[in-house]
């Protein structure tokens, strides 16, 4: 496998399609058909094949992801290592992040300390953004719960209690705090089903005898807050999510006994990688 089939062979596997790769290599969509062709030539190996609009690895490719991520890997840090006695000059690192809110303030840390990277950032839900890791598709992932898979290596970065907030006609819109049992009956607005924040907050109440009465669901942060700006229902997000506006106040709930743990996630087999490694420890540190 030359160099440059390598990279052919990782962008349409990241990618899943010979056009987007192409774009990300800098390079025609032809030659990169060709190097990817040459290299199931060369083997007798088929490496992707079409489902409907979209390429799929074959058994033999998702086998060989892993290895070629290593190899990859080593290229960098082989060059990281011979410009300037290893600092980080070169890379691109992808994070995967179900929210902007820490991401971007870990990325701005990890810019201060490593300019020269490039740096990527891929909103998605939970279960997305940890595929996205095992398939080599980002390099680390923000993400707010634990997941005790051996397959990931995973870092704490920070805790925030989940707050309500509620519209100026609502009775708790005076009220500086509320306890779980007085949110019994009261209509919820909560993100889809697998939400940390749902579930955090379902989890608590249940605990204390109190079934959530949920309104409505609803699939982004965004909307949540307009519904919750219209007098639809209480909402409720971690306290670093919350943004404030005129027609609703946060409201804490006594005693702060739900909360949501961000944490920092890669591939337990990358965790040494120097560019993996380097963000790790940016966010270890807090």
């Amino acid at each position: 496998m030359t160099p440059s089939q390598l990279r052919a062979f990782l962008a349409v596997a990241r990618h899943r399609g010979f056009s987007a790769a192409a774009r990300a290599l800098g390079v025609s969509q032809p030659t990169l058909t060709t190097q990817v062709q040459s290299l199931e030539r060369e083997h007798n190996v088929e490496l992707f094949f079409r489902r409907g609009r979209r390429l799929d690895l074959s058994e033999t490719a998702q086998r060989l992801l892993p290895i070629a991520q290593n190899i990859a890997e080593l290229e960098l840090d082989a060059l990281n290592l011979l410009v300037n006695s290893g600092a980080l000059h070169v890379g691109h690192l992808r994070i995967g992040a179900v929210g902007p809110f820490h991401v971007i303030e870990m990325v701005d840390a990890y810019r201060a300390r490593y300019p020269k990277v490039e740096l990527s950032i891929k909103l998605g839900n939970s279960k997305q953004s940890l595929a996205d890791l095992e398939n080599y598709v980002t390099d680390v992932a923000v993400l707010a719960s634990f997941n005790d898979d051996a397959r990931f290596h995973a870092v704490p970065y920070a805790d925030h209690a989940v707050v309500l907030f509620a519209h100026r006609s609502h009775p708790f819109y005076k009220r500086e705090s509320v306890t779980l049992a007085e949110l019994a009956n009261q209509p919820l607005l909560m993100r889809e089903r697998g939400s940390t924040t749902r579930l955090a907050l379902e989890k608590a109440m249940t605990d204390v005898g109190v079934e959530p009465q949920v309104a409505m669901e609803i699939g982004s942060r965004e909307a949540l807050r307009e519904a919750v700006a219209r007098g639809l229902g209480l909402g409720a997000v971690s306290e670093a999510e919350f943004v404030p506006d005129p027609r609703f106040r946060m409201v804490r709930i006594e005693g702060d006994p739900v909360a949501t743990h961000t944490y920092v996630y890669c591939l337990a087999e990358r965790r040494e990688g120097r560019l993996v490694g380097s963000f790790m420890k940016i966010a270890a540190r807090g």
